[in-house]
């Protein structure tokens, strides 16, 4: 095999250990949800922390940057605040998002 056929499936393997991963994340976000008021505040900030981890790794693999990644999600927050998304009408969810993200860039 030669080395960029290597390549290739070692970034196939990853990608698919990633999709993998992402789905258990949320199975077990899921799960501590339907558990009620008693769970831990840890292990959700760890599901949620790390599926955003997962995606932000996994769109790399695809060829997409951080700052790309960003910059859509700014334009789709955008969007929703102007058209009067639900969200930004009952508490301005998507404008407290779209303030964090341009901040930290």
């Amino acid at each position: 095999m030669r080395r960029e056929e290597f390549n290739i499936m070692s970034n196939i393997k990853i990608i698919e250990g990633l999709k993998a991963e992402l789905v258990c994340i949320v199975g077990d976000f899921f799960k501590l949800l339907s558990k009620g008021s008693n769970i831990a505040q840890d292990a959700i900030l760890d599901c949620i922390s790390g599926a955003i981890i997962i995606l932000y790794i996994l769109a790399e693999k695809l060829g997409y940057s951080h700052l790309a990644i960003d910059e859509t999600m700014k334009k789709k927050l955008k969007v929703g605040i102007v058209e009067g998304d639900p969200l930004e009408k009952n508490g301005k969810e998507l404008s407290k998002l779209y303030d964090h993200i341009r901040e930290r860039n």
